[in-house]
C-alpha cells in the first residue's frame, strides 16, 4: 500500500484533518508525473511529489491550509530558478482539505448496553471513544476505528475530550453517572449530553443539579433517559438501537447546517479548471 494511501486511512479511522497534495497536470519536465501524492497533517507528511523546494513549498502551503481551515484549491508552480529547478517546466497541484469532520462520541461503560452500542456506532460517520474504569470489561478486540481508554477515575477524562463531544453516559454505577454528568455540565461545550436510566433517574439527578446550584439553562443539557423518542424497550440492544438512532440524527443535523453554510458560498468548478491546465 502506498505510504500517502495508508496515511489517509489512519486519519480518517482517526478523525484526524489532512491535505492530500498531488500534481493532476504539468508542461514540461517535472520530478515527478500526474498522480504523484503526498499528505500532509499537522506534524507530517507522507509520500513525495518530487522533492526539493516544490515539495517545501506545498507542504507549507498545506499546512497553512490546515491552520486557516482553506478550501480545497489548485496553484501552478513554475519548476525554474526560484524552485531551485532547472526542469523548465510547470506544474499543477491540487490541494484537498480534509477537516476533522466525524462527529466526536464518547462512551463511558462497557456493561450490556455499551457492548451492544459500540459495535453499531462504529458502523456510523462518527469518531468514537470507549471509556470504562474496569480493567477487563473493554473487550480485548475493538471494533475499527474505536479508541478504547482505561480510566480509574472517568470523569477525569472528560478535560481529555473534544469540544463538542457527544457524551453517552451508561457506567455500572448511579454515583460514577453523576460525577461524570458534572464533569461533562462544568465544560460547558458538550454538543449532547445523555446518561442512560429511567425517567425517576432524570428527576433525581435534575434536583440534586439544583441543589448544586446549577442553572436552569445548563440543567436543561442533560438527557436522561435518552435515545430517540418513539423506539422503546428494555433489552440492551433495544436502548442501544434507540441511541444510536439518536446520535444519527445529531450527527445528521450537523451535515444538513454544514451543507446550507455551503450552498450560500459556491465553490469553484475545479474540474473545470483542472482541465483548462491540462
Amino acid at each position: 500500500m502506498k505510504a500517502w494511501l495508508a496515511a489517509q486511512w489512519q486519519c480518517e479511522q482517526q478523525n484526524s484533518a489532512y491535505v492530500l497534495v498531488s500534481i493532476v497536470a504539468l508542461k514540461g519536465s517535472s520530478p515527478r508525473g500526474i498522480g504523484s501524492k503526498i499528505l500532509v497533517t499537522a506534524n507530517e507528511q507522507f509520500d513525495s511529489i518530487g522533492g526539493g523546494h516544490l515539495e517545501y513549498k506545498a507542504i507549507a502551503q498545506a499546512r497553512e491550509l490546515l491552520a486557516e481551515g482553506g478550501e480545497t484549491q489548485l496553484i501552478d508552480y513554475p519548476l525554474g530558478a526560484s524552485l531551485g529547478q532547472c526542469c523548465g517546466g510547470k506544474v499543477s497541484v491540487m490541494f484537498e482539505v480534509f477537516s476533522a469532520t466525524k462527529m466526536p462520541v464518547v462512551v463511558f461503560g462497557a456493561g450490556h448496553v455499551g457492548r451492544a452500542l459500540v459495535p453499531l456506532l462504529a458502523q456510523l460517520p462518527v469518531a468514537v471513544t470507549w471509556v470504562d474504569s474496569r480493567y477487563d470489561m473493554l473487550p480485548k478486540a475493538l471494533p475499527a476505528g474505536v479508541v478504547g481508554v482505561h480510566e480509574e477515575h472517568p470523569q477525569d477524562h472528560v478535560e481529555d475530550c473534544v469540544a463538542g463531544s457527544c457524551y453517552l453516559i451508561m457506567t455500572h454505577h448511579h454515583g460514577v453517572d453523576f460525577a461524570l454528568a458534572q464533569a461533562v455540565l462544568n465544560r460547558g461545550d458538550a454538543g449532547y449530553l445523555g446518561v442512560i436510566g429511567s425517567v425517576t433517574k432524570g428527576r433525581k439527578f435534575r434536583q440534586r443539579l439544583v441543589s448544586k446550584d446549577y442553572s436552569q439553562q445548563t440543567i436543561d443539557g442533560l438527557n436522561c433517559p435518552m435515545g430517540k423518542v418513539g423506539i422503546s424497550g428494555k433489552q440492551p440492544m433495544e436502548v442501544a438501537i434507540a441511541i444510536a438512532a439518536q446520535v444519527m440524527e445529531l450527527y445528521q443535523n450537523i451535515h444538513i447546517n454544514e451543507h446550507a453554510v455551503v450552498a450560500e458560498e459556491k465553490p469553484a468548478n475545479l474540474t473545470k479548471e483542472i482541465l483548462e491546465h491540462v
